[in-house]
């Protein structure tokens, strides 16, 4: 799942971009692509397919479903709280070094992934693969961009879209056939990440001359750390409501709810007085600038939540085989790499704000749609989630090019990487959070059905159920994962509807620059 500013170039330029000699000669460019390319195969492969196989992962392994969540929430955690801090490692070491040790980090905890023997070494694993994602996704497009003069860079990064797009698409197709086929499969999805990611590393230290570190800033490594110890501890906090597990004393859920929020307190309190921080937290004075990064924490919120918790109720609840759910990211990724480029251009004539707070509308509907099928008990997938899903597609592809747009154009030209950066980070910090707020409601809504139906004892929701209940039991069980579900489905919605109404509050009517534009106009 491509966040919204992932595929600019603004964040990424080097510094004398008119030049047309680069650090790489033209003839092994195609070596800078080609890794670029591979990388991004990883990360979009490996964001997008784990929700199909988080059936197959939890029955194999036994992982309960706040598990379940943590091990996605422990790769959005590292990558959440540290890709602002991965992207400036390459100014500080050179691109092409902490880019290849990026991918190297990841590859060697996808290994670990796929030898797992329990969840909680798979939830750590995950953590390392975050560790590493959080340096090679900014890198992937950076590299690129310093790779490539500017009058050649728009052809490079078409491709690297193109085929970002692609592998997005086909990823989860491709997986879901092959779970299909047996279970065990999902240890070799992450096993296959070794000999694309050797291919790439081998391009980049073998094929591709090293590039000059282009900045002296300092890391900052503690503003890292405040924030993957804020983000964690507020996750956990928000998993933990649900009940389950038990904790020894009470209100730790609470605790830690708050402890999260002081850290996050703390957080902001460092970043504004360190002289390079992570997080510029000046660039939020911009009211359009705040208004286009609450948009995307709402919009991005629901998206991550359908996307994470759809899968596991139609291969659990529905009975549909893994090659049939492995179809669900098809039409967004499809329409995505279709509209963006003609909806970005139709926003630079009319301006944000129509297309944002349009298209947001209309992934509401598709949200409600899904939220009023799953309260019907309709388990229709061609005739329901499809279409569904085509219109989550069209809504996404309203948005994504015209919120870049909005961030870019809301603050001075020298802080667009710093804008992008953010605006990227606070679309994965959205995922974070909404996989461990909704699976909070997906649980007590579960549980509450189950109660009411006098049906205790049967699995946890996106647990497959095996073969020992009875038909009266295994009714229940589909009941409540269908209320519990929508319950998630109907807020998810409610989140779109809200960045709908901040992006026509916020975003500017007109695509002008900031120099154009007054302070705070919107």
């Amino acid at each position: 799942m491509r966040a919204p500013c992932e595929t600019t170039t603004d964040a990424v330029l080097p510094p004398a971009e008119s030049r047309k000699s680069t650090f790489c000669p033209r003839e092994r460019r195609r070596y800078v692509l080609i890794a670029a390319v591979l990388a991004s195969a990883l990360g979009f492969i490996d964001g997008s397919i784990i929700s199909i196989a988080m059936p197959a992962i939890r029955a194999d392994l036994g992982a309960t479903l706040t598990q379940a969540q943590w091990i996605s929430n422990a790769y959005m955690l590292m990558l959440s709280a540290l890709i602002l801090a991965g992207g400036a490692l390459g100014d500080r070491f050179g691109l092409r070094r902490s880019f290849a040790a990026g991918i190297a980090v990841f590859i060697c905890a996808s290994i670990l992934c796929a030898f797992a023997p329990t969840a909680e070494f798979l939830i750590v694993a995950r953590g390392i693969q975050g560790l590493g994602a959080a340096v090679m996704v900014p890198g992937s497009l950076a590299i690129i961009a310093k790779a490539y003069p500017k009058e050649e860079r728009g052809g490079a990064i078409g491709i690297w879209a193109a085929s970002s797009a692609l592998t997005t698409a086909l990823g989860p197709v491709v997986g879901g056939f092959a779970l299909s086929i047996d279970d065990s499969v999902w240890r070799w999805i992450f096993a296959v990440n070794l000999p694309l990611g050797g291919v790439a590393i081998y391009l980049l230290l073998f094929r591709v001359p090293a590039d000059p570190a282009t900045s002296a800033r300092r890391i900052d490594v503690v503003g890292a750390l405040l924030a993957i110890a804020a983000l964690g501890v507020f996750a956990l906090g928000l998993t933990f409501l649900s009940g389950e597990p038990a904790m020894p004393v009470p209100y730790v859920p609470e605790m830690l709810i708050g402890a999260g929020l002081v850290l996050i307190g703390v957080f902001v309190a460092w970043e504004r007085r360190h002289p390079e921080p992570m997080m510029d937290i000046a660039l939020f004075r911009e009211r359009s600038f705040s208004g286009a990064n609450i948009a995307t924490f709402f919009l991005y919120f629901a998206l991550s939540a359908i996307l994470f918790y759809l899968p596991m109720l139609m291969i659990t609840a529905w009975g549909l085989a893994e090659s049939v759910a492995g179809f669900v990211f098809l039409p967004m990724s499809a329409l995505l790499a279709l509209l963006s480029g003609p909806v970005g251009k139709l926003s630079d004539r009319i301006g944000p704000r129509l297309p944002m707070a349009g298209g947001s509308a209309v992934v509401a509907v598709s949200f409600a749609g899904l939220a009023l099928m799953s309260e019907a008990g309709a388990h229709a997938f061609w005739l329901g989630v499809f279409p569904l899903m085509v219109l989550l597609g069209l809504g996404m592809s309203l948005v994504v090019s015209p919120l870049s747009v909005a961030v870019m154009t809301a603050i001075d030209d020298e802080d667009t990487g710093a804008a992008s950066g953010i605006n990227n980070a606070v679309a994965r910090i959205a995922g974070l959070v909404a996989v461990a707020a909704l699976g909070t409601v997906v649980a007590l809504r579960y549980g509450a059905v189950i109660e009411v139906a006098g049906a205790g004892g049967l699995p946890e929701f996106g647990e497959p159920a095996g073969s020992g209940l009875s038909a009266e039991m295994e009714a229940a069980r589909v009941l409540a994962s269908d209320k519990a579900f929508a319950a998630a489905a109907w807020i998810s919605a409610a989140c779109c509807l809200i960045a709908a109404g901040v992006a026509w509050i916020t975003a500017p009517e007109k695509s002008v620059g900031k120099a154009d534009s007054p302070k705070g106009s919107g």
